[in-house]
């Protein structure tokens, strides 16, 4: 395990000649990535192409067949080899995963919890902070986000851009390095998707440590250090967003902006 000194000047997460098969199918094929301190990150890339697939395996929600891992500059341990590759270390793999908060399309919050609870829930029992502390930050997150006055209500009473700006206090409270993002605005209709789109400018503006996967290219533009843009799980090309959206090099890249913007 790196110590502080060394943890503060490594990547928050680095991966190297990342492989990712499910059975036959190689999903993944050679994907290196590497999130700085403070730093956005946005794939972007046709359905299929490996997005959140490489979320996936950054949070170790999925195993990979081959390729690196490491978190603040510790490598993932790895036992066995292929198909039957799998993490050595559970306690490590818990220690990481502590650290990176995961927001999904599907906001995932628990239907028989009120929003604050949703919000307390890993903190107190993950974490294992006080209570009062706890439930003081989770109100503090929710109004953050700009729905500190829905802390009593059930998920379900909520609207669906309501409950992804839930889903992103719940990713807050843990107090993360990263934050990892799984097309948080693709269930959404525009009006709502505006809603969110907000909070992340606001946690880009922060200096937050993000990875993005969206179909949102104005998102992408606006947010971004660097895209990455993949096709067939390969990194087709890679850069700036001025670069990457003002002057595309590669041809699949111009028919996917193309076809985005249509």
């Amino acid at each position: 395990m790196p110590d502080a000194a060394t943890a503060e000047k490594s990547p928050v997460i680095e991966i190297r000649d990342l492989h990712k098969a499910y059975g036959a199918l190689e999903v993944l094929k050679g994907v290196d990535l590497v999130a700085q301190r403070g730093s956005v990150i946005s794939l972007i890339g046709s359905s299929g192409s490996g997005k959140s697939t490489i979320l996936r395996c950054a949070n170790l929600l999925e195993d990979s067949q081959q390729g690196d891992i490491l978190f603040e500059g510790e490598a993932v341990k790895w036992k066995g080899n292929g198909h039957a590759r799998r993490p050595a270390d559970a306690a490590q793999i818990t220690r990481i995963r502590t650290n990176l908060s995961m927001v999904f399309q599907s906001f995932n919050l628990w239907s028989h919890m009120t929003i604050l609870q949703n919000v307390m829930e890993a903190p107190v029992h993950v974490l294992k902070r006080d209570a009062a502390q706890a439930e003081a930050a989770a109100r503090d997150y929710l109004a953050k986000v700009g729905i500190g006055d829905k802390c009593d209500v059930w998920p379900a009473q909520l609207s669906g851009g309501q409950q992804q700006r839930a889903a992103i206090a719940r990713a807050l409270a843990m107090e993360p390095k990263a934050l990892l993002f799984d097309e948080p605005t693709s269930a959404l209709d525009p009006e709502l998707e505006q809603e969110v789109v907000r909070v992340i400018k606001s946690l880009a503006d922060e200096g937050r440590t993000m990875i993005i996967v969206t179909h949102d290219m104005k998102l992408a533009a606006d947010v971004s250090d660097h895209v990455i843009f993949l096709h067939k799980g390969r990194i087709e090309e890679e850069g700036a967003p001025d670069a990457l959206f003002g002057a595309p090099k590669s041809e699949r890249l111009r028919g996917f902006l193309s076809a985005t913007a249509a």
